[in-house]
């Protein structure tokens, strides 16, 4: 009889690793570049957080862990073994990423991967784990509250995340967590508001579509339908759409040259009435069968996969229509919104500073960017349409050093540069291959938006400055980008 005990008690066992098992401490150094002077970089910097092993030897954590990184180390829950670590996969509007081990395992085979709990709701309790400096486990219990598209990482990209009303404990390593439910990962934490106790955790929706598209060792990303819309809420102009009462609607502004929508034939002036069978409301939710109510991007990022075709009913001219959309990436913006992992490209021209304007360069006004930013780039952010012809990227003239080549131009500065010599700026590329030649007079004329509207450059003095600056310790004169 003790005998027949005992087999019973091995097969009641569980059969599925503690979550405690899967957790794997992760150190990165992070270095970014200079805004003002891209040439160089940033002190660098630490950040440290949890990640879950998941089978494949893969660490699961977020976009802000590792993007911009220089190392990237995973560490023992008692701090003792170590194993260099490199990027698998990254998004960084969903704000996820996978490690791997850079060299042998190491520790890792002492541990057990976790598996994907199934979709969470709200009501559902999860657990965050934390680890104490002793590499004791510590789980703090909350509950979902609702599900909300949050934008964790990249400003501007919403995807599914969990509110979790929890009152966590300062622990060690808490810059993210895992969240499970039960034996089994079910978020990622991203932030935690110690005042409110709330957490916000993405999905285990945004997280499984992820896995399954960086399965393959080729990561594409999150589909987008390429468009620009705003809500159908004022009675005027709802009036002028010709919208019934008994519908909602997004009035679609603008259109992404090459993107989704735009293939599947959407104009500016459309309103989007459903997007597969959902009716949108006038402040763009829907009403999900799960989660409640939640913001209408869900319903291409947070279900379909790449190419997959989406049915829209839309409005257009006071006459209901039906469209199938091919979904696709969203295709490069020209003011790209961040440049993790990427040098900033840019040029040196005899003292003058060329870059292309992006969303971290405003950013690096301070704090108050959206009001102490050069109107003239604001507007570029605010209205891109105005800017796009004819151009890939905006360039513009951020600096002057002052030398010989520059004399009273050494004021100028936040210049959106139109052309040279005659010739458009499409983006830096064109812009180096233009002042690669020398025109006749020896004199470069830059066209630029504002005053003094054409820049001189002498060809001769400033190809000696250039010269001298790389003398005094410039590290280069340009890195620029091929054409795509």
């Amino acid at each position: 009889m003790k005998q027949v005990l005992f087999l019973t008690l091995v097969l009641l066992q569980p059969l599925f690793a503690a979550p405690e098992d899967s957790l794997v401490r992760i150190n990165s150094t992070i270095q970014t570049f200079s805004a003002s002077q891209p040439w160089e970089k940033t002190p660098p910097r630490s950040r440290r957080g949890l990640g879950a092993l998941l089978p494949g030897n893969r660490i699961l954590t977020t976009a802000a862990m590792a993007a911009d990184s220089i190392y990237i180390e995973l560490q023992s829950a008692d701090s003792t073994k170590t194993v260099p670590a490199k990027v698998s996969a990254i998004d960084y509007e969903a704000n996820l990423a996978l490690l791997v081990p850079d060299s042998d395992p190491g520790f890792l085979k002492e541990l057990k991967a976790i598996e994907l709990a199934p979709p969470a709701k709200p009501g559902d309790e999860i657990n965050l784990l934390q680890l104490e400096t002793n590499g004791e486990p510590h789980a703090t219990n909350g509950t979902i509250r609702s599900m909300e598209l949050l934008s964790t990482f990249v400003n501007g990209r919403f995807f599914l995340c969990y509110t979790v009303k929890a009152s966590m404990q300062t622990s060690g390593n808490s810059f993210t967590l895992p969240a499970y439910s039960g034996d089994k990962l079910t978020g990622i934490l991203t932030s935690y508001d110690s005042k409110d106790q709330i957490s916000d955790v993405i999905s285990v929706d945004i997280i499984s579509a992820f896995l399954k598209d960086a399965s393959d060792g080729s990561y594409e990303g999150f589909p987008s339908l390429g468009v620009g819309v705003t809500t159908t809420e004022d009675p005027h102009f709802r009036g002028w759409l010709k919208l019934p009462e008994d519908k909602g609607g997004l009035y679609v502004t603008r259109i992404l040259p090459g993107g989704s929508g735009d293939k599947a034939g959407l104009k500016k002036g459309d309103v989007i009435l459903s997007v597969s069978g959902f009716p949108i409301d006038r402040r763009g939710y829907f009403k999900h069968p799960e989660y409640g109510t939640l913001y209408w991007p869900h319903l291409v990022r947070g279900g379909p996969a790449m190419g997959a075709q989406v049915p829209i009913e839309i409005l257009r001219d006071g006459q209901p229509r039906k469209i199938e959309v091919a979904l696709t990436k969203a295709p490069l913006p020209l003011l790209p919104t961040h440049r993790h992992d990427e040098a900033p490209p840019f040029l040196i021209k005899g003292g003058l500073v060329f870059q292309e304007l992006s969303k971290p360069y405003l950013e690096a006004f301070g704090k108050d960017w959206t009001t102490r930013a050069p109107l003239n780039l604001l507007d570029v952010l605010s209205n891109p349409e105005d800017y796009e012809e004819g151009r890939r990227r905006v360039v513009v003239l951020t600096r002057v050093v002052a030398t010989e080549a520059t004399i009273g131009y050494d004021r100028l500065g936040s210049q959106i540069i139109k052309s040279v010599n005659g010739k458009p700026v499409a983006g830096l590329p064109e812009l180096a291959a233009a002042l690669e030649k020398t025109p006749a007079s020896g004199i470069h004329i830059i066209e630029t938006d504002e005053e003094p509207y054409q820049v001189f450059l002498d060809e001769y003095l400033s190809d000696q400055v250039d010269s001298d600056l790389l003398k005094r310790g410039l590290p280069m004169l340009k890195r620029l980008y091929e054409v795509k």
